[in-house]
């Protein structure tokens, strides 16, 4: 079967100059229902692979007001379900409010991150305008994914299997109103608890919450900031959650004039607070560091009294340039090319019994968007894979796989004009070892024209893909995706047997 199931009419100009609304980066209209009696496979789909790949991508429907951001798509899931040797392709829109005003309008209404000074409605995000378009992040827990913005926004539902989406999250999303949730929350999936954070222009500025495998917010705590900030992730660990306050936030001066100005303040420390998973704001041990910013973490865990964190560390970032326009294009892509903010897989230490703090790099090579399986979050772990980019734009261009343990590497490039997403670790039933599974990603072949899913060998990733599966068309240029296995989808608790450990 391979069904168009519905197409959305675009007012993108089809000459755009806007690099990032063309090319990898142009976007889709058409919504498909597709299984691999009809998609072409080249090897073997494994039997014993079985769940979900998911993936977000920023997808613009409508022509922009002012210059289009490629953090301003609208948000589309494509879901790839493995099972018994076959597989099953969606994709659907995330029908937020704010992409169904649009439709109504027939036109953009929210002028995105780069304009804030043309905002003339409520929004969302940090600077509390933007609109919900749930094009960042997508995890699943009990049983649902939860698809969010980076900025924060409400925290979207859907159905796994067939992407229906069920609206902001009935249980408890009135709760964490206005605010909602950020980006890269984060699943331990032995207590089925989901732990989350959001940041505001408001005092105290950050909140951080538990959310229990039944889907009940058991803990909800306002986290007190010396001002502004715009973190981007959450480390957690089997007892304490890890929150960021990092040098590179809004400019106080231009705040009171009315100027939304992000700054790097190359003199201020990083800020990190240790918090038990359900402690308050009374029970953060905040820790010193170099001064940097951090957009995705790899895992982090605990070692007797110290707390480790691994992430890519970029001591020389850069943000979108909210509010300016000259030079556009080149200013978007200073802070999106990984080679020119520098960012590799960087180790942090916190002493809890001591407030120390230790760090090291753990490579020197340009990384972003490390994961790892699902079964190791917040627990000691030895794989940390990382994806790579090609040098001067925003386009992943194959996988690095690191052994912590024995400190040996291996990758696999995809080739010329193929790009990447953010691949997952999909382990076997039962699995032995963090890598003894797939790994899977969608891949763009611009040559081809075409797009399609990959799995690899987790424990040969060098060897390249075993199997590949042509998606019915060209998928725009995405980012961040899951994993969720066959017996998460119907919930968390009870789901696995215990954390997985390195091995000697």
């Amino acid at each position: 079967m391979k069904e168009i199931v519905r197409s959305v009419r675009s007012t993108v100009p089809a000459d755009t100059d806007n690099p990032f609304l063309k090319g990898p980066f142009a976007p889709n209209i058409n919504e498909y229902n597709a299984d691999t009696e009809t998609l072409k496979v080249r090897g073997e789909i494994p039997r014993d692979l079985h769940g979900i790949y998911v993936r977000n991508t920023h997808n613009q429907v409508h022509d922009s007001i002012g210059i289009y951001h490629p953090f301003d798509g609208d948000g589309m899931l494509h879901a790839v379900h493995f099972q018994d040797g076959k597989a099953r392709y969606r994709n659907r829109f995330i029908e937020t409010t704010g992409w169904w005003a649009e439709q109504a309008a027939g036109k953009s209404l929210w002028p995105g991150i780069l304009a804030p000074q043309k905002y003339t409605r409520r929004g969302w995000g940090a600077i509390g305008a933007m609109k919900d378009n749930a094009g960042t992040d997508v995890h699943c827990h009990a049983g649902k994914l939860i698809a969010v913005m980076s900025q924060g926004s409400e925290p979207w539902r859907l159905d796994p299997v067939t992407l229906e989406n069920l609206g902001p999250d009935a249980a408890w999303a009135h709760e964490v109103m206005p605010i909602g949730v950020s980006a890269h929350y984060k699943v331990d999936v032995y207590t089925g608890e989901m732990m989350f954070f959001n940041f505001s222009n408001q005092y105290p500025y950050m909140s951080y919450g538990v959310v229990n495998a039944e889907n009940k917010l058991i803990h909800y705590t306002p986290i007190e900031l010396d001002g502004p900030r715009w973190p981007h992730d959450l480390g957690v660990t089997q007892n304490y959650s890890i929150l960021h306050d990092l040098p590179f936030f809004f400019d106080k001066e231009a705040l009171k004039r009315g100027e939304r100005k992000l700054t790097f303040h190359r003199d201020v420390p990083a800020r990190f607070g240790v918090i038990p998973r359900h402690g308050t704001n009374a029970d953060v041990k905040w820790f010193e560091a170099t001064p940097c910013y951090i957009l995705h973490l790899s895992n982090c865990y605990e070692e007797g009294d110290w707390v480790i964190m691994d992430g890519c560390i970029s001591v020389d970032p850069a943000k979108p340039p909210i509010g300016k326009i000259d030079n556009v294009y080149d200013k978007i892509l200073d802070h999106l090319d990984k080679h020119r903010t520098k960012t590799r897989l960087h180790r942090w230490k916190f002493n809890l019994k001591t407030g120390e703090t230790r760090e090291e790099f753990l490579d020197d090579e340009v990384t972003e968007f490390p994961f790892f399986a699902n079964s190791v979050c917040g627990y000691p772990y030895r794989y940390s894979y990382g994806t790579l980019f090609k040098p001067g734009d925003w386009l992943f261009t194959g996988i690095k796989k690191y052994d912590l343990l024995t400190g040996t590497q291996t990758r696999f490039e995809y080739g010329p004009e193929r790009y990447g997403s953010e691949p997952h670790v999909a382990l076997r039933p039962n699995a032995k070892a963090e890598d003894d599974g797939y790994i899977i990603t969608i891949v763009t072949d611009m040559i081809r024209n075409m797009s399609e899913t990959l799995i690899f060998d987790a424990a040969d990733i060098a060897a390249g893909p075993i199997a590949a599966i042509e998606m019915p068309e060209r998928i725009c240029q995405g980012t961040h995706a899951c994993w969720v296995e066959g017996h998460r989808i119907q919930g968390e608790t009870g789901s696995v047997p215990g954390p997985a450990t390195m091995e000697a």
